[in-house]
């Protein structure tokens, strides 16, 4: 009788048989991404890779993916390396991925170019987010390999044009796997020291694969973290790489780098001299002038004899007190004038001057009203006549109109 086996005997026979195979145990598979997906809690990544004629699905862990020097995009062609197993509860086999690659050049400039843009977007590639380097660096850090030509080029030109200055050389990788965490590590390593002036970041030419730790994401915001002005050497001058568009200042070569860092002692110790000649010439013109002004001062007149100074001040003092003199009596016989003119216009208008003329006021003695008329009075009233000299208290005994006789 022929045995029977279960859904999960028959996947674990076939599990065993792909896991025991010697060729699908490390193996490189060329494809085109699609279906991919990125799980943001685990971290892991799940995609299918694809030629003209079939598709294998795939799945790389979080483990794996995590150093990975690009985000994994559809339509983007890879070489996927890993083993091929069955995953036991799907009964369905697939790619375990360990390591990922773009295929070709053009990979990787699709990549380039897409985080490019993005940064681009976060403005950390703004020119207001760029600082002026310092003029004459005290201290400079060195992020490169320490055995590659960019080094001994830096030192070479550095110390050719300062050789005072300071250097500290920190050592990284600058390509392969764990170059843009070196690079990230020795960005930071020389932010803590707080007395590093300017870092300079970069190494010699190379092919794109070759020069992709500095168009890493990571390193790119490393530059941009640093507190300390970042100038971004990476390979030839035709060379430009993400860390060049972050970086505050972009050399198009090490050597250049070591031109752009400090000046050229010889040149400023001779610009030096001159402005020392000229700030003598200077303050010897400033005194001579001073000295000219002071011996005009002291042939003037007024130095000479002073007394003939005073004594036209006094004339000019004496001028002056006459004149105001006279303009004060000026100024008081035309106010006196006019206060006579308007005393005499005041007492012209004056009731009493009126009184003094022969004219009396009469008033009711009750009301003390002026008596305009006939009518303000009656038979029996008593009123008081005003004169220049004193009043009358008089009765009422008639009230006469014009035409009584």
């Amino acid at each position: 009788m022929k045995p029977i086996f279960t859904v999960s005997e028959v996947n674990s026979i076939i599990k065993n048989l792909l896991d025991g195979n010697e060729v699908l145990r490390q193996v490189y598979v060329r494809g085109e991404i699609s279906n991919f997906k990125y799980h943001n809690m685990s971290g892991h990544m799940y995609f299918t890779l694809k030629d003209e004629m079939s598709q294998i699905r795939c799945v790389m862990f979080k483990s794996s993916n995590m150093l990975l020097p690009f985000m994994p995009e559809n339509g983007m062609k890879v070489i996927a390396f890993g083993f091929v197993s069955v995953f036991a509860r799907d009964g369905q086999y697939q790619l375990y991925v360990e390591d990922l690659e773009p295929d070709g050049i053009g990979a990787l400039h699709i990549a380039f170019e897409k985080l490019k843009m993005r940064l681009e977007q976060e403005g950390l590639f703004a020119q207001e987010r760029k600082r002026p380097l310092p003029f004459l660096p005290r201290k400079i850090g060195l992020v490169t390999s320490p055995t590659g030509a960019a080094i001994r080029d830096l030192l070479t030109v550095i110390r050719r044009r300062f050789p005072n200055v300071n250097i500290v050389i920190a050592p990284v990788l600058v390509q392969g796997k764990g170059a843009a965490d070196d690079i990230c590590s020795a960005i930071s390593l020389l932010n803590s020291l707080n007395d590093i002036d300017v870092i300079i970041v970069g190494r010699g030419g190379g092919s794109i694969e070759e020069l992709w730790a500095f168009n890493e994401e990571k390193v790119a915001r490393a530059i941009s973290n640093s507190k300390i002005p970042v100038i971004s050497a990476v390979g030839h001058e035709t060379d430009y790489t993400i860390a060049d568009f972050v970086a505050d200042k972009r050399a198009p070569t090490p050597s250049a780098a070591g031109e752009i860092v400090v000046p050229e002692k010889r040149i400023l110790k001779n610009e030096l001299r001159l402005i020392s000649l000229r700030l003598v010439n200077g303050f010897y013109n400033y005194i001579g002038e001073k000295r000219q002004k002071l011996e005009y001062l002291k042939a003037a007149p007024v130095f000479r004899r002073p007394q003939t100074y005073i004594i036209n001040c006094r004339q000019e003092l004496d001028e002056l007190l006459r004149s105001l003199m006279k303009e004060t009596n000026y100024y008081m016989t035309q106010k006196k004038a006019l206060l006579s003119h308007l005393v005499s216009r005041l007492d012209a208008l004056n009731p009493l001057s009126i009184l003094k003329r022969g004219y009396s006021i009469c008033i009711k003695d009750d009301t003390n009203q002026v008596v305009k008329g006939i009518a303000d009075v009656k038979k029996g009233d008593c009123v008081r006549v005003l004169l220049a000299d004193g009043s009358l208290i008089c009765d009422v005994n008639e009230c006469q109109g014009k035409g009584d006789t």
